[in-house]
């Protein structure tokens, strides 16, 4: 039967093994469906597609392996892998999925999206995706040589969890009425998204949104058919 997939929030680093391994493990059982999203920080940082660790390579490699099985592959930037391009993409045999995209999902409009932006109580966070996302300010991170990336993408992860210890459980959620507001300007019904780590699926005033998990101690995928669409959890082993 056909089928998609969507996963998000992998935070994949080097350190992570059992991420990385859970990624390899969920992937061959699902070589037989139609294409699968990944909707953003699919790396815990990035420094950006020139990266020539052995890290890198390995996860491009586990994706192109399931790609050249047939299944179309989408990758989305997310807030800790804004730095991914069309390069890596091109390793890994995925394409570049822009943030935000409608798709026609067994024929229900559907948006997908990071999940970031709905965050919009966050200021602190909006102000510096602002500049994130800014092509004259990721031009000249991406200036830098490759230790210097690294060490900024470790204080960058450093102090970003800090803050975010330090900010309400609520801010750092989406904001009910961005969520009822794009849902209305892109005319859907549908919305799936991540970043938040809260999975769930919410019915609201504009119908149905859909929040992918972190993978963490579990990991997380929605699979949609053209007469279902499930929210599903497995358990990754450390």
């Amino acid at each position: 039967m056909s089928s998609t997939l969507f996963i998000a929030d992998l935070h994949l680093n080097s350190a992570r093994h059992a991420a990385i391994r859970a990624l390899a493990q969920f992937l061959p059982p699902h070589a037989n469906c139609d294409r699968l999203y990944i909707l953003g920080d699919l790396f815990d940082a990035w420094i950006g597609d020139d990266d020539d660790s052995p890290f890198a390579t390995e996860v491009a490699t586990i994706l192109r392996q399931f790609s050249a099985a047939g299944p179309e592959l989408l990758i989305m930037q997310g807030n800790r892998d804004f730095l991914l391009g069309n390069a890596f993409c091109q390793m890994a045999g995925a394409q570049l999925l822009p943030d935000p995209t409608v798709i026609n999902l067994y024929g229900e409009p559907t948006l997908l999206m990071h999940g970031d932006s709905l965050c919009t109580g966050d200021k602190e966070y909006q102000a510096f995706r602002r500049s994130a996302r800014d092509p004259r300010w990721q031009a000249q991170l991406l200036a830098l040589e490759l230790p210097q990336r690294r060490a900024l993408a470790a204080r960058m992860r450093s102090e970003s969890l800090e803050a975010t210890s330090n900010k309400a459980e609520d801010i750092m959620d989406v904001t009910p009425s961005e969520v009822e507001k794009v849902m209305r300007d892109f005319g859907v019904r549908q919305l799936i998204h991540g970043h938040t780590h809260r999975p769930a699926q919410h019915t609201v005033s504009t119908g149905q949104r859909w929040v992918l998990g972190d993978w963490d101690r579990r990991g997380w995928a929605i699979t949609a058919s053209p007469n279902n669409i499930e929210l599903n959890y497995f358990n990754i082993l450390q």
